[in-house]
């Protein structure tokens, strides 16, 4: 018995992600609410790091095909850099949550990882569409920059759906965001090519 005046400490129990019985929703709109946090997030960064690249290589006047590599190789790079660490982050947060007693809330920390590379790589190549061999547009920064700002403004209006904000205001943020990071590398994409004396090529 206990005795009077005392009572039984209990650590809280929250229930698993996804429906209470440690598994995932089995439904499509099920599962795109579960990864959707993952999702927006990870297009968010795939965007705003790929259209830095291709901004800092237009602005030291280098050549085309130069987006193209240093972009896809930032794109994959950077991709499975934030799922990795996505991954390790669920997987920490579950270890701690062992730790002390607590049952599991997330058992598929791989799934959650996939969901974030998938999502940077299929929003982080938004901006090389302009530069593959298939378009023959003459500008292709400005067409890659109109794209990406649509995209910016679309996917931080998305954000609304994991934030109490609203859509409009998380997408105009995203948009600032995204222009500043562009911005700020076409600037020392130039500084660089001119500090070093790079020769432009065509």
């Amino acid at each position: 018995m206990t005795a009077p005046g005392k009572r039984l400490l209990s650590l809280p129990q929250s229930r698993p992600a996804g429906g209470g019985d440690g598994h995932e929703p089995r439904t499509v709109p099920g599962l795109f609410r579960h990864y959707l946090r993952d999702l927006i997030y990870g297009a968010n960064d795939g965007i705003v790091t790929t259209f830095a690249v291709v901004a800092g290589v237009a602005g030291a006047h280098l050549s085309e095909r130069i987006v193209l590599i240093l972009g896809m190789a930032n794109l994959v790079a950077d991709g499975f850099s934030m799922g990795a660490s996505n991954y390790l982050a669920i997987r920490s947060h579950e270890a701690a949550r062992e730790a002390v007693g607590l049952v599991m809330e997330e058992p598929y920390a791989l799934r959650h990882g996939l969901a974030t590379f998938s999502a940077f790589l299929i929003a982080g190549a938004i901006p090389l569409v302009a530069y593959l061999p298939v378009w023959g547009t003459p500008d292709r920064f400005v067409v890659s920059s109109a794209l990406s700002v649509s995209a910016l403004f679309a996917i931080g209006a998305a954000r609304s759906l994991v934030t109490s904000r609203r859509g409009w205001t998380s997408g105009l943020e995203m948009l600032a965001v995204g222009t500043l990071a562009g911005a700020v590398a076409y600037l020392v994409g130039h500084f660089v090519a001119a500090l070093t004396g790079l020769d432009p090529l065509v």
